[in-house]
Protein backbone atom coordinates (compact mmCIF):
# COMPACT_ATOMS: atom_id res chain seq x y z
CA UNK A 1 0.00 0.00 0.00
CA UNK A 2 2.93 2.27 0.69
CA UNK A 3 4.51 1.91 -2.85
CA UNK A 4 0.96 2.25 -4.23
CA UNK A 5 0.91 5.86 -2.80
CA UNK A 6 4.10 6.61 -3.48
CA UNK A 7 3.11 5.93 -6.91
CA UNK A 8 -0.03 7.36 -6.99
CA UNK A 9 1.64 10.47 -5.44
CA UNK A 10 4.32 10.74 -8.20
CA UNK A 11 1.90 10.61 -10.38
CA UNK A 12 0.38 13.30 -9.48
CA UNK A 13 3.28 15.59 -9.23
CA UNK A 14 3.89 14.62 -12.70
CA UNK A 15 1.01 15.48 -14.01
CA UNK A 16 0.78 18.82 -11.81
CA UNK A 17 4.22 20.00 -12.80
CA UNK A 18 3.25 19.75 -16.58
CA UNK A 19 0.11 21.55 -16.05
CA UNK A 20 2.09 24.60 -14.32
CA UNK A 21 4.35 24.19 -16.63
CA UNK A 22 1.64 24.49 -19.60
CA UNK A 23 -0.03 27.53 -17.89
CA UNK A 24 3.27 29.20 -17.38
CA UNK A 25 3.83 29.57 -20.81
CA UNK A 26 0.36 30.70 -21.60
CA UNK A 27 0.52 33.79 -19.70
CA UNK A 28 4.27 34.06 -20.49
CA UNK A 29 2.62 34.21 -24.13
CA UNK A 30 0.15 36.26 -22.99
CA UNK A 31 2.47 38.87 -21.12
CA UNK A 32 3.92 39.23 -24.49
CA UNK A 33 1.28 39.91 -26.69
CA UNK A 34 0.30 42.36 -23.72
CA UNK A 35 3.52 44.36 -23.67
CA UNK A 36 3.70 44.43 -27.64
CA UNK A 37 0.09 45.79 -27.60
CA UNK A 38 1.10 48.72 -24.53
CA UNK A 39 4.12 49.61 -26.79
CA UNK A 40 2.19 50.13 -29.99
CA UNK A 41 -0.51 52.49 -27.95
CA UNK A 42 1.93 54.32 -26.36
CA UNK A 43 3.71 54.99 -29.49
CA UNK A 44 0.28 56.22 -30.97
CA UNK A 45 -0.65 58.35 -28.24
CA UNK A 46 2.70 59.89 -28.37
CA UNK A 47 2.24 60.48 -32.01
CA UNK A 48 -1.38 62.35 -31.13
CA UNK A 49 0.47 64.34 -28.29
CA UNK A 50 3.60 65.11 -30.81
CA UNK A 51 0.79 66.82 -33.46
CA UNK A 52 -1.04 68.27 -30.14
CA UNK A 53 2.08 70.11 -29.24
CA UNK A 54 2.58 71.43 -32.73
CA UNK A 55 -1.11 72.25 -32.73
CA UNK A 56 -0.91 74.28 -30.27
CA UNK A 57 2.06 76.29 -31.18
CA UNK A 58 0.63 77.36 -34.37
CA UNK A 59 -2.11 78.44 -32.45
CA UNK A 60 0.25 80.46 -30.18
CA UNK A 61 1.69 82.03 -33.16
CA UNK A 62 -1.02 82.84 -35.80
CA UNK A 63 -3.18 84.27 -33.28
CA UNK A 64 -5.02 86.98 -34.50
CA UNK A 65 -4.24 89.56 -31.88
CA UNK A 66 -0.84 89.31 -30.18
CA UNK A 67 -1.50 89.55 -26.58
CA UNK A 68 -4.00 86.57 -25.58
CA UNK A 69 -6.97 87.08 -23.25
CA UNK A 70 -6.44 85.68 -19.94
CA UNK A 71 -8.98 82.62 -20.75
CA UNK A 72 -6.93 81.78 -23.56
CA UNK A 73 -3.57 81.67 -21.64
CA UNK A 74 -5.25 79.67 -18.71
CA UNK A 75 -6.49 77.34 -21.35
CA UNK A 76 -3.14 76.81 -23.29
CA UNK A 77 -1.20 76.26 -19.54
CA UNK A 78 -3.83 73.72 -18.78
CA UNK A 79 -3.42 71.60 -22.31
CA UNK A 80 0.47 71.85 -21.73
CA UNK A 81 0.25 70.36 -18.11
CA UNK A 82 -1.73 67.76 -19.38
CA UNK A 83 1.01 67.24 -22.50
CA UNK A 84 3.79 66.79 -19.56
CA UNK A 85 1.97 64.93 -17.59
CA UNK A 86 1.03 62.27 -20.04
CA UNK A 87 4.65 61.95 -21.21
CA UNK A 88 5.76 61.72 -17.85
CA UNK A 89 3.10 58.86 -17.27
CA UNK A 90 4.14 57.34 -20.72
CA UNK A 91 8.07 57.57 -19.09
CA UNK A 92 6.59 55.31 -15.82
CA UNK A 93 4.66 53.17 -18.06
CA UNK A 94 7.85 52.40 -20.67
CA UNK A 95 10.22 52.05 -18.20
CA UNK A 96 8.51 48.34 -17.66
CA UNK A 97 8.07 47.82 -21.17
CA UNK A 98 10.69 46.27 -23.55
CA UNK A 99 12.82 48.67 -25.48
CA UNK A 100 15.53 48.53 -28.49
CA UNK A 101 18.60 48.51 -26.89
CA UNK A 102 20.95 52.07 -26.91
CA UNK A 103 24.37 51.91 -29.63
CA UNK A 104 26.27 50.65 -26.74
CA UNK A 105 24.22 47.97 -24.85
CA UNK A 106 23.48 47.17 -28.57
CA UNK A 107 27.32 46.84 -29.71
CA UNK A 108 27.98 44.93 -26.16
CA UNK A 109 24.96 42.61 -25.77
CA UNK A 110 23.07 42.63 -29.09
CA UNK A 111 19.65 42.32 -28.96
CA UNK A 112 19.03 41.06 -25.49
CA UNK A 113 16.17 42.48 -23.83
CA UNK A 114 17.54 44.23 -20.29
CA UNK A 115 14.73 45.58 -18.80
CA UNK A 116 13.24 43.84 -15.71
CA UNK A 117 9.52 43.53 -15.10
CA UNK A 118 8.81 44.25 -11.74
CA UNK A 119 9.71 46.94 -8.78
CA UNK A 120 10.90 44.19 -6.89
CA UNK A 121 13.95 43.24 -9.37
CA UNK A 122 14.83 46.72 -10.95
CA UNK A 123 15.45 47.83 -7.28
CA UNK A 124 17.49 44.83 -6.48
CA UNK A 125 19.66 45.58 -9.59
CA UNK A 126 20.33 48.90 -8.46
CA UNK A 127 20.98 47.99 -5.40
CA UNK A 128 23.37 45.55 -6.54
CA UNK A 129 24.80 47.65 -8.69
CA UNK A 130 25.68 50.06 -5.53
CA UNK A 131 27.09 47.59 -3.62
CA UNK A 132 29.62 46.63 -6.67
CA UNK A 133 30.60 49.96 -6.02
CA UNK A 134 30.91 50.22 -2.86
CA UNK A 135 33.30 47.17 -2.77
CA UNK A 136 35.58 48.32 -5.72
CA UNK A 137 35.73 51.20 -4.02
CA UNK A 138 37.77 49.69 -1.05
CA UNK A 139 39.31 47.00 -3.54
CA UNK A 140 41.04 49.59 -5.56
CA UNK A 141 41.84 51.70 -2.45
CA UNK A 142 43.79 48.76 -1.11
CA UNK A 143 45.22 47.34 -4.48
CA UNK A 144 46.69 51.27 -5.20
CA UNK A 145 47.89 51.86 -1.57
CA UNK A 146 49.93 48.45 -2.08
CA UNK A 147 51.23 49.66 -5.74
CA UNK A 148 52.15 53.27 -4.30
CA UNK A 149 53.37 52.11 -0.43
CA UNK A 150 54.59 48.57 -0.05
CA UNK A 151 55.56 47.61 -4.09
CA UNK A 152 56.93 48.66 -7.04
CA UNK A 153 56.42 46.84 -9.65
CA UNK A 154 55.40 47.51 -13.32
CA UNK A 155 53.57 44.18 -13.82
CA UNK A 156 51.67 44.92 -10.61
CA UNK A 157 50.85 48.22 -11.87
CA UNK A 158 49.10 46.69 -14.90
CA UNK A 159 47.45 44.86 -13.21
CA UNK A 160 46.02 47.25 -10.94
CA UNK A 161 45.38 49.14 -14.89
CA UNK A 162 43.60 45.91 -16.10
CA UNK A 163 41.64 46.21 -12.48
CA UNK A 164 40.55 49.94 -13.56
CA UNK A 165 39.94 49.14 -17.14
CA UNK A 166 37.24 46.13 -16.08
CA UNK A 167 35.61 48.54 -13.31
CA UNK A 168 34.98 51.33 -15.78
CA UNK A 169 33.72 49.10 -18.65
CA UNK A 170 31.46 46.97 -15.87
CA UNK A 171 29.97 50.12 -14.78
CA UNK A 172 29.43 51.52 -17.90
CA UNK A 173 27.39 48.80 -19.23
CA UNK A 174 25.39 48.46 -15.71
CA UNK A 175 24.53 52.05 -15.93
CA UNK A 176 23.29 51.48 -19.68
CA UNK A 177 20.96 48.69 -18.36
CA UNK A 178 19.53 50.85 -15.16
CA UNK A 179 18.77 53.52 -17.81
CA UNK A 180 17.02 51.29 -20.20
CA UNK A 181 14.71 50.05 -16.81
CA UNK A 182 13.94 54.22 -15.71
CA UNK A 183 16.85 54.91 -13.96
CA UNK A 184 17.75 59.14 -14.61
CA UNK A 185 21.82 59.11 -14.93
CA UNK A 186 22.85 62.66 -15.84
CA UNK A 187 24.79 62.31 -18.99
CA UNK A 188 28.13 63.67 -18.09
CA UNK A 189 28.60 61.26 -15.63
CA UNK A 190 28.24 57.86 -17.72
CA UNK A 191 30.55 60.34 -20.29
CA UNK A 192 32.73 59.91 -17.44
CA UNK A 193 33.05 56.69 -17.10
CA UNK A 194 34.04 56.36 -20.65
CA UNK A 195 37.18 58.92 -20.27
CA UNK A 196 37.85 57.33 -17.46
CA UNK A 197 37.76 53.69 -19.10
CA UNK A 198 39.92 55.01 -22.06
CA UNK A 199 42.46 56.34 -19.71
CA UNK A 200 42.94 53.68 -17.75
CA UNK A 201 43.55 51.70 -21.18
CA UNK A 202 46.25 54.40 -22.15
CA UNK A 203 47.98 54.14 -18.53
CA UNK A 204 47.85 50.42 -18.78
CA UNK A 205 49.64 50.68 -22.36
CA UNK A 206 52.48 52.87 -21.21
CA UNK A 207 55.84 51.23 -20.96
CA UNK A 208 57.74 51.54 -17.92
CA UNK A 209 60.48 54.16 -18.11
CA UNK A 210 61.95 57.47 -17.16
CA UNK A 211 58.54 59.38 -17.83
CA UNK A 212 56.48 56.57 -16.45
CA UNK A 213 58.43 56.77 -13.17
CA UNK A 214 58.01 60.26 -13.14
CA UNK A 215 54.43 60.25 -13.16
CA UNK A 216 53.79 56.98 -11.94
CA UNK A 217 53.44 57.67 -7.86
CA UNK A 218 51.37 60.92 -8.61
CA UNK A 219 48.88 58.67 -10.28
CA UNK A 220 48.73 56.37 -7.46
CA UNK A 221 48.19 58.95 -4.45
CA UNK A 222 45.06 60.19 -7.26
CA UNK A 223 43.94 57.28 -7.10
CA UNK A 224 44.12 56.66 -3.51
CA UNK A 225 42.19 59.97 -3.03
CA UNK A 226 39.75 59.25 -5.60
CA UNK A 227 38.73 56.01 -3.93
CA UNK A 228 38.11 58.00 -0.74
CA UNK A 229 36.21 60.76 -1.85
CA UNK A 230 34.18 58.21 -3.63
CA UNK A 231 33.64 56.35 -0.69
CA UNK A 232 32.35 59.57 1.20
CA UNK A 233 30.57 60.23 -1.67
CA UNK A 234 28.41 56.39 -1.69
CA UNK A 235 27.30 57.10 1.71
CA UNK A 236 26.50 60.73 1.40
CA UNK A 237 24.36 59.55 -1.81
CA UNK A 238 22.48 56.66 -0.59
CA UNK A 239 21.66 58.49 2.64
CA UNK A 240 20.08 60.87 1.32
CA UNK A 241 18.29 58.43 -1.45
CA UNK A 242 16.94 56.72 1.20
CA UNK A 243 15.99 59.36 2.88
CA UNK A 244 13.83 60.33 -0.01
CA UNK A 245 12.71 57.57 -1.24
CA UNK A 246 10.71 57.23 2.04
CA UNK A 247 9.65 60.43 2.07
CA UNK A 248 8.66 59.42 -1.49
CA UNK A 249 10.46 62.17 -3.43
CA UNK A 250 12.70 60.18 -5.59
CA UNK A 251 12.02 57.41 -7.77
CA UNK A 252 13.74 54.15 -6.53
CA UNK A 253 15.85 53.76 -9.57
CA UNK A 254 17.70 56.72 -8.96
CA UNK A 255 21.68 56.31 -8.59
CA UNK A 256 22.43 59.91 -7.86
CA UNK A 257 21.28 63.13 -5.79
CA UNK A 258 19.73 64.88 -8.71
CA UNK A 259 18.03 67.76 -6.58
CA UNK A 260 19.23 68.89 -2.67
CA UNK A 261 16.83 69.58 -0.14
CA UNK A 262 17.51 71.81 3.04
CA UNK A 263 18.24 69.33 5.37
CA UNK A 264 21.12 68.14 3.18
CA UNK A 265 23.06 71.28 2.89
CA UNK A 266 24.97 69.93 6.34
CA UNK A 267 26.41 66.86 5.02
CA UNK A 268 27.29 68.65 1.15
CA UNK A 269 29.13 71.02 2.58
CA UNK A 270 31.43 68.65 4.21
CA UNK A 271 31.75 66.86 1.34
CA UNK A 272 31.79 69.41 -1.41
CA UNK A 273 35.70 70.37 -0.31
CA UNK A 274 36.90 66.95 -0.99
CA UNK A 275 35.34 66.83 -3.92
CA UNK A 276 36.72 69.79 -5.56
CA UNK A 277 39.70 69.13 -4.28
CA UNK A 278 39.57 65.95 -6.36
CA UNK A 279 38.98 68.07 -9.21
CA UNK A 280 41.83 70.21 -8.67
CA UNK A 281 43.75 67.29 -8.24
CA UNK A 282 42.93 66.33 -12.02
CA UNK A 283 44.38 69.53 -13.53
CA UNK A 284 47.05 68.92 -11.32
CA UNK A 285 47.72 65.73 -13.10
CA UNK A 286 46.82 67.29 -16.46
CA UNK A 287 49.53 69.83 -16.22
CA UNK A 288 52.56 67.86 -14.90
CA UNK A 289 51.70 65.54 -18.39
CA UNK A 290 51.52 68.23 -20.42
CA UNK A 291 54.92 69.54 -19.14
CA UNK A 292 56.58 66.11 -19.07
CA UNK A 293 55.05 65.98 -23.02
CA UNK A 294 57.44 69.21 -23.63
CA UNK A 295 60.51 67.37 -22.56
CA UNK A 296 62.78 66.39 -25.30
CA UNK A 297 63.37 62.52 -24.40
CA UNK A 298 59.38 62.33 -24.69
CA UNK A 299 58.70 59.75 -26.67
CA UNK A 300 55.41 58.05 -25.36
CA UNK A 301 52.29 59.50 -26.86
CA UNK A 302 50.31 57.76 -23.89
CA UNK A 303 51.85 61.01 -21.87
CA UNK A 304 49.45 63.72 -24.02
CA UNK A 305 46.76 61.28 -24.22
CA UNK A 306 46.93 60.96 -20.52
CA UNK A 307 46.90 64.82 -19.97
CA UNK A 308 43.74 65.04 -22.23
CA UNK A 309 42.05 62.98 -21.03
CA UNK A 310 42.33 64.57 -17.27
CA UNK A 311 41.59 68.03 -18.21
CA UNK A 312 38.51 66.43 -20.02
CA UNK A 313 37.46 64.98 -16.54
CA UNK A 314 38.45 68.19 -14.68
CA UNK A 315 36.13 70.40 -16.82
CA UNK A 316 33.35 68.63 -16.78
CA UNK A 317 33.53 67.79 -13.03
CA UNK A 318 33.62 70.96 -12.17
CA UNK A 319 31.61 72.94 -14.58
CA UNK A 320 28.53 70.28 -13.26
CA UNK A 321 28.81 70.05 -9.78
CA UNK A 322 28.73 73.79 -10.13
CA UNK A 323 25.98 73.94 -12.16
CA UNK A 324 23.91 71.31 -10.57
CA UNK A 325 24.13 72.64 -6.71
CA UNK A 326 23.88 76.25 -8.06
CA UNK A 327 20.68 75.28 -10.04
CA UNK A 328 19.34 73.37 -7.17
CA UNK A 329 19.99 75.75 -4.96
CA UNK A 330 18.52 78.49 -6.55
CA UNK A 331 15.32 75.93 -7.24
CA UNK A 332 15.00 75.46 -3.09
CA UNK A 333 15.70 79.14 -2.40
CA UNK A 334 12.65 80.03 -4.77
CA UNK A 335 10.53 77.27 -2.73
CA UNK A 336 11.10 78.40 0.31
CA UNK A 337 10.32 82.33 -0.60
Amino acid sequence: LAKCAAACHVREWEKNKTNYHRLYKQKLEEVTKLQDSCSGAIARQRKKLKELTASLEGCKENHPNPRLNPEDVDAIAEMEDFIKDRADAFSEMEAFLPKKNGLYLALVLGNVNVTLLNKQSKFAYKDEYEKFKLVFTVLLFAFSFTCRVLFSSRALDALFNFLLVWYYCTLTIRESVLISNGSRIKGWWVFHHYVSTFQSGVMLTWPDGALYQMFRNQFLTYCLYQSFVQFLQYYYQSGCLYRLRALGEKHNMDVTVEGFQSWMWRGLTFLLPFLFFGHFLQLYNSITLFQMFQLPECKEWQVVMCGGSYMVLFMGNVFTTLGVVYQKYMNNKSKSL
